[in-house]
């Protein structure tokens, strides 16, 4: 019989096709680590400030937005898709973003907004899916969508519906885990069995997407896909920097409406 939390996925995963159940169970029973920098999810608090980075520097950009402003994204509408435990939405919320918050595990939000509440900052946390919300008929002026991608059952459906969510003059940052014999070393030889950064079973090399792929997807669901920007790992002074050449193992792309 399933636990109340696996109907609880079930029913996402009724309302939202692109939904990987398996994956969903897989991070809700460690949805409690989301926020100790020293668990499961430590490479993504070591990636988060170039995550961070790319974001703000692709918003900008596309919006035309003043530099060094305490709250540059004021007035923008972000939808953070697959929040995990608010990992990306609490930054985005600082940066002065009206954030919708959504992921398909319940255990995940009540994390997350928990957290949220307890440092004091407003995010419209939602047991949700972006098929739901695009069916609902929501947009949204920025989408954030990263390590999400390699997770979905159905790579088209999933960003048709990311294409709907998006405002004809949005952006949508993604990023995820290149398809090379150097990911498969770094991404799970080396972060799951060998640093036991990782679960292990957190990724599975199969789903892994090339770049030339996912501007393929992209451009097939009606995005206009721009040249993509690695993630570097240094690894002596545990940081992570952005590359306009390096795309071997973690990779952002901006996206806009075609």
């Amino acid at each position: 019989m399933l636990n109340e939390e696996s109907n609880n996925i079930a029913e996402s995963t009724a309302k939202g096709a692109t939904v990987d159940l398996d994956e969903v169970e897989f991070f809700a029973k460690i949805a409690d680590s989301w926020w100790d920098p020293k668990g499961p999810f430590k490479p993504l608090h070591i990636l988060n400030p170039a995550r961070i980075g790319f974001i703000r520097q692709e918003v900008e950009k596309h919006f035309d937005l003043e530099a060094n402003l305490i709250k540059p994204f004021e007035g923008l509408r972000l939808l953070d898709i697959g929040c995990g435990g608010g990992l990306l939405s609490e930054p985005m919320c600082r940066l002065g973003a009206d954030v919708v918050a959504v992921d398909a595990s319940e255990k995940n939000i009540k994390t997350a907004s928990l957290h949220a509440e307890q440092s004091g900052l407003e995010i419209d946390f939602r047991n949700n899916t972006a098929e739901a919300l695009a069916e609902a008929g929501e947009q949204f002026d920025i989408i954030v969508n990263m390590e999400v991608i390699e997770h979905v059952a159905d790579v088209d459906i999933y960003l048709s519906a990311c294409r709907k969510l998006l405002k004809p003059d949005g952006i949508m940052l993604l990023s995820t885990i290149n398809r090379t014999a150097k990911a498969y070393l770094f991404a799970i030889v080396g972060a799951e069995h060998i640093l036991r950064w990782l679960p292990v079973g957190a990724h599975d090399w199969n789903k892994f997407i090339t770049p030339k792929e996912l501007a393929a997807f992209s451009e097939k669901a009606g995005f206009a896909p721009k040249a993509p920007t690695g993630f570097v790992f240094n690894p002596f002074m545990q940081k992570w920097s952005l590359s306009d050449r390096d795309v071997a193992v973690n990779y952002a792309m901006a996206v806009t409406a075609d």
